[in-house]
């Protein structure tokens, strides 16, 4: 492997009537900057605006979705608590770093909030890979959680398709609609110009089912995005671009 490769980053506002979003990715890891200050985000104290929900304002709080060490930088808050796991998880097995804040209409419901974010993730995703070219392109992954197991199967084809079965038993996991796990990931796959197939293939727990499923999808990421020595400059496609 080269030395000191480039590292892949993108950062991202994406702001409409019903969300504000700042993120930022590093596809290889390592620090990322703090998110700067915006005039959505300033100045910001959700304990004393409880009709709008939001982040800390100070990036270093500890939350229940932050990770920080030399290897990986991680801190993600939407306002849906199960939602921030989801996606800790996959930036943590996928060696990402990642930040994330969101403010959104989560006094309506948590549809906006999901899918911008996966929306936003998407295009940071795509514009942190930059010209396909030695890439991998394909990852998959199968990956446990107790009882529970998940097959992810990831091609960097800029064909945007997502084909998902999750057999969740219930309609909610903490504030986070079941449906748009599903709706969450095609928003993702559209936006990152990937075919993306993800299965839950058994489990008793839908917690566990929607773990596992996120953590094949890290393993199929980082595979799918590994740089190939040898193939440098090269598009993996019969077809000469991708």
């Amino acid at each position: 492997m080269a030395s000191n490769p480039t590292r892949r980053t993108a950062s991202i506002i994406r702001n409409t009537n019903e969300t504000k979003i700042q993120l930022a990715l590093s596809l290889d890891g390592g620090p990322l900057d703090l998110l700067p200050p915006t005039a959505e985000f300033a100045n910001h104290n959700p304990q004393h605006e409880d009709s709008k929900p939001g982040p800390p304002e100070c990036q270093d709080t500890k939350t229940h979705a932050s990770q920080i060490s030399n290897l990986q930088h991680i801190w993600i808050w939407t306002g849906i608590g199960f939602l921030d796991h989801m996606l800790h998880a996959w930036a943590k097995h996928a060696g990402w770093s990642l930040r994330i804040r969101c403010r959104g209409d989560l006094a309506i419901d948590d549809h906006h909030t999901t899918e911008d974010t996966f929306l936003a993730l998407g295009t940071a995703f795509t514009t942190a890979l930059g010209s396909r070219t030695g890439l991998a392109r394909f990852g998959y992954a199968y990956a446990p959680l107790d009882e529970a197991l998940s097959r992810a199967v990831l091609d960097i084809s800029s064909r945007p398709f997502f084909v998902g079965d999750f057999g969740f038993q219930g309609p909610m996991m903490g504030q986070l609609n079941t449906q748009m796990i599903h709706h969450g990931l095609g928003s993702w796959a559209q936006n990152a110009g990937v075919t993306l197939h993800v299965d839950v293939l058994k489990g008793e727990n839908d917690h566990h089912r929607a773990e596992s499923a996120f953590k094949a999808l890290a393993v199929a990421c980082r595979g799918a995005c590994e740089r190939v020595v040898g193939r440098e400059g090269e598009v993996v496609s019969t077809k000469g671009v991708l």
